[in-house]
């Protein structure tokens, strides 16, 4: 598991208005704290025209490397550490001007 890379993750239960179900995210913590169990992710839903004014939604289209099957939207506001043990399957790996 590292940084760049997208996964399926369990994200349920959520609490109010938090981002649900198991969902593409992408892995944003720094490899080099590896050793914890635990990842910071950004998930992604599914990309609207609306969104092109949200600026902390950024789209990510589908391509062989990330894995992903439709346009999706990174959002960043719902930034969150998980532990590994959501993560339930890896599907790609993004391009590092994606991630950072």
């Amino acid at each position: 598991m590292h940084r760049g890379e997208v996964w399926l993750v369990k994200l349920d239960p959520m609490i109010g208005s938090e981002i649900q179900k198991t969902r593409p995210a992408v892995i944003v913590s720094s490899d080099a704290v590896g050793a914890l169990p635990i990842k910071v992710i950004v998930p992604f839903t599914d990309w609207k025209e609306r969104y092109e004014i949200a600026r902390w939604l950024v789209r990510i289209d589908p391509d062989p490397e990330n894995g992903l099957t439709k346009p999706s939207a990174a959002d960043a506001l719902q930034i969150r550490s998980v532990s590994e043990q959501r993560l339930v399957r890896r599907l790609g790996v993004l391009q590092l001007q994606q991630v950072e």
